[in-house]
């Protein structure tokens, strides 16, 4: 079973983040940083994301708090020494293929890595996009079930034509988002776009995406990736933002 990797030949090596052992992440390279508000639709199911505030990464290197506990959320302050919480980072660094599910549709695949959802939810709204994927002969089904797997931010899913085999993604910059979820009252993890390197802190690189979402509430057991486990403990790292600039784009590509 393949899942289709990231083109990474045109990323630039000088944007990466090197996580350290027992605290931050490290931020090289001064890529855009900004709250990415998750946007609900009239039925309350997550729809799109829409920028808030913008954070400076001049400094060299930029510390991101990822123990959950920083009294200047993004950035570190030290409260990692003194918190509650694990560091280890448990996730592998490559991609393990047979955690990979693939569903057949009839124009379209969808490809699963369950342990990656960090419950965004936007594979919920107007039928499931496992559902939407096995009904995809119809246009509507299809336009649908390649919005919620390109939506997801983690990428859990991914969809792909079943002719091609090419995935849908969006064109992402290397940039950063700081995820907020206000409908279920908590913040979530840390959106890495554009295929930017993670470096473990033996040096070795994990898996390069396009989408990826790291743990920022230190709970996650899944380190350094997002597993949801903010929702469920309603962390909140108490940003003053409001969603008030762009929103993501509804092509893919």
């Amino acid at each position: 079973m393949q899942h289709p990797k990231n083109d990474a030949s045109d990323t630039d090596e000088t944007i990466h983040i090197d996580i350290s052992a027992q605290g931050p992440y490290l931020v090289y390279g001064r890529p855009p940083l900004s709250t990415q508000y998750i946007m609900p639709d009239d039925n309350n199911e997550s729809w799109y994301f829409q920028e808030g505030r913008h954070f400076s990464t001049e400094t060299e290197p930029t510390a991101l708090c990822r123990c959950g506990a920083s009294r200047r959320h993004p950035y570190c302050d030290g409260s990692h020494t003194q918190a509650e919480w694990n560091p280890q980072l448990t996730a592998l660094t490559e991609a393990d293929s047979d955690a990979i599910e693939t569903i057949e549709g009839a124009t379209v695949d969808l490809l699963d890595r369950a342990e990656l959802c960090v419950f965004a939810r936007f594979c919920h709204p107007h039928g499931d996009a496992w559902e939407l994927t096995e009904h995809s002969e119809a246009p509507e089904a299809r336009r649908l079930a390649i919005r919620e797997a390109s939506m997801c931010p983690s990428g859990r899913l991914t969809a792909r034509d079943r002719q091609t085999l090419q995935p849908f993604e969006f064109r992402f910059e290397p940039s950063l988002g700081l995820i907020e979820d206000d409908v279920i009252g908590s913040s979530g993890g840390l959106w890495v776009r554009g295929g930017i390197p993670i470096r473990h802190p033996s040096g070795d690189t994990y898996e390069i995406r396009n989408r990826v979402v790291l743990c920022r509430c230190g709970q996650s057991a899944n380190k350094p990736y997002c597993d949801g486990t903010h929702a469920a403990v309603k962390w909140r790292d108490r940003l003053e933002s409001e969603p008030v600039g762009e929103t993501l784009p509804e092509k893919v590509h």
